[in-house]
């Protein structure tokens, strides 16, 4: 049984297949054509993987998964960090035809337990060096309150089910049965604004096409050497080329646990790193790290460094050629689909001032104003689109939907942008209540529920203010029963098993939120008078 989601219509189908775009093949077949090759595919401190190994851990890993009664059909809950078991575990699942959700590895309780509600998981699959599996404790609750769940493997454990042992063990009657091309082969996270997580079905035909794309564009080939710095899991890591278009030209994938300069300088030296991949904030470190040490001498083999995840600046841009001494290409893209990139020939203008234009001929692109219509060219709206990489609706939320498609299956991404004479996008901001914290996506509304389980607060709005290093931090206003110290907050916060990210970085207590003459809160004025605060 297949796992139910919104298709594209007939019509665009058949084009996006007769123009080539969907072939009709797994996305193992990333893997299993190089299936043969002595190549390295990965690099993780002391440990090495080349692509033959590759694939025989990856069947090795399916069989186990398949002796454990697991389905073609079903899906799975996985928490990894950037270790060389995230990309086993993923195409394991997608040989055996089961969908992950591939939580990333700052996530907590809360949102573990919101991505199981959705998806039913018949597997878990996590690891002993997170504090939530350091002991059983939320292991057991977690079991206990998703039944669905019949198997565990855990990294790093010495029970039956080790994820690290199943790996080895050689593959027993393994019977391949990934699901259909144009079925669902994972769920990507989105980064939305509202307060239960919403999961994003990506099909094979969609994603491959999607990866192969960029790697055209990105000049992705067997000899990238690509740094993997920001989470594995992460769309823009995973297939912007990222990893999985590095797997598919033949590449090696040099994994690092963060962006730090200090981390990730000396791995790029030892490797001769040749692209990396990062969101503003880290460039602003390396910059820094660069000026600190005066020499970027161990960045030398540095030939590309993608920017995206949040706005760069064009000050910050401007720096990156001349400091850190290689090639800037802007990148756009969202886990629901549509990608752009500066090109690698645009002129320096371009690629300093704009974050790209749409990879695909058949990206449908436009800007519309507050009630739908388009917008003329060069004038700031909301983005729409549509097109052969881009979800159809986030999975089993019919409501939401109904809000973030128009009638022609048009997404509305709540980006607000411009586009020039040259089809080339330039963001200006966000119009729905999420926070860009240096790439790390908050919807206000799920800690503003939170806030307000807390027996003192009465109302809660969370809002973004400007950080030169972040882009983006929060500051949470709160009307209270008592006086509370952000100190107390955060730890009633962690308390609920929310991500450290989204703690708020700053805490006001306040008589009364502001309301807008509907009788909305007024986050217009919220952020207005953190401006004030920041100029006095």
């Amino acid at each position: 049984m297949s796992v139910a989601f919104t298709r594209w219509p007939d019509a665009l189908a058949a084009r996006y297949r007769e123009k080539g775009y969907w072939q009709d093949l797994p996305l193992t077949d990333i893997l299993t054509r190089h299936a043969d090759s002595e190549r390295l595919a990965v690099i993780e401190g002391e440990h090495r993987l080349s692509y033959r190994e590759f694939n025989r851990q990856v069947d090795n890993l399916a069989s186990a998964f398949q002796r454990q009664g697991l389905k073609s059909g079903e899906t799975a809950l996985v928490h990894l960090g950037n270790v060389t078991e995230f990309y086993v575990t993923f195409f394991a699942l997608l040989r055996i035809g089961v969908a992950p959700v591939n939580a990333l590895f700052s996530h907590q309780r809360s949102e573990l337990n919101a991505y199981a509600m959705q998806i039913k998981p018949a597997l878990l699959v996590a690891d002993r060096e997170h504090t939530l599996f350091a002991d059983d404790v939320f292991l057991n609750q977690f079991l206990n309150e998703h039944r669905s769940v019949r198997a565990v493997f855990l990294r790093n454990d010495g029970a039956e089910h080790c994820l690290t042992a199943a790996v080895q063990r050689p593959a027993d009657n393994l019977l391949p049965a990934p699901t259909a091309a144009d079925e669902v082969a994972f769920f990507q996270l989105s980064g939305g604004s509202t307060g239960t997580p919403k999961l994003i079905p990506r099909t094979h035909n969609d994603y491959y096409y999607s990866i192969r794309r960029s790697n055209e564009i990105c000049q992705f080939d067997a000899d990238t050497r690509y740094l993997c710095a920001l989470p594995a899991a992460h769309n823009y890591a995973l297939s912007s080329p990222g990893a999985l278009g590095v797997f598919l030209a033949g590449g090696c994938v040099v994994l690092a646990a963060d962006p730090s300069a200090t981390l990730c300088f000396p791995l790029i030296e030892q490797h001769q790193v040749n692209v990396a991949a990062l969101v503003p904030p880290a460039v602003s470190l390396w910059l820094q790290e660069i000026q600190a040490i005066g020499s970027n001498a161990q960045l030398r083999s540095l030939q590309l460094l993608q920017v995206g995840g949040a706005r760069l600046s064009a000050t910050l841009a401007a720096r990156i050629q001349n400091e850190i001494g290689c090639l800037l290409q802007q990148v756009f893209g969202m886990a629901e689909g549509l990608v752009n990139y500066t090109r690698l020939d645009d002129p320096q203008e371009r690629i300093i001032h704009t974050q790209g234009c749409p990879m695909s001929p058949d990206d449908e692109v436009w800007v519309a104003d507050a009630d739908g219509n388009p917008l003329p060219q060069g004038e700031v709206g909301r983005l729409m689109t549509r097109g052969p990489y881009t979800f159809r609706g986030y999975y089993k939320s019919p409501e939401h939907n109904a809000s973030a498609f128009d009638a022609n299956g048009f997404y509305c991404s709540g980006d607000l942008i411009s586009i020039d004479e040259h089809g080339y996008i330039t963001v200006q901001g966000r119009e729905k209540d999420q926070i860009n914290r240096g790439g790390e996506k908050i919807a206000a509304e799920e800690i503003e529920n939170l806030l307000l389980r807390h027996d003192a607060v009465v109302h809660a709005a969370l809002v973004s203010m400007e950080d030169s290093l972040l882009g983006e931090k929060s500051c949470a206003y709160l009307v209270a029963k008592e006086p509370l110290r952000a100190v107390a907050v955060r730890r009633f916060l962690r308390d609920q098993g929310v991500a450290e990210f989204k703690l708020p970085d700053r805490v006001e207590c306040v008589e009364a939120l502001p309301l807008t003459p509907v009788g909305k809160v007024d986050k217009k004025q919220l952020r207005q008078w953190l401006a004030k605060r920041a100029l006095a």
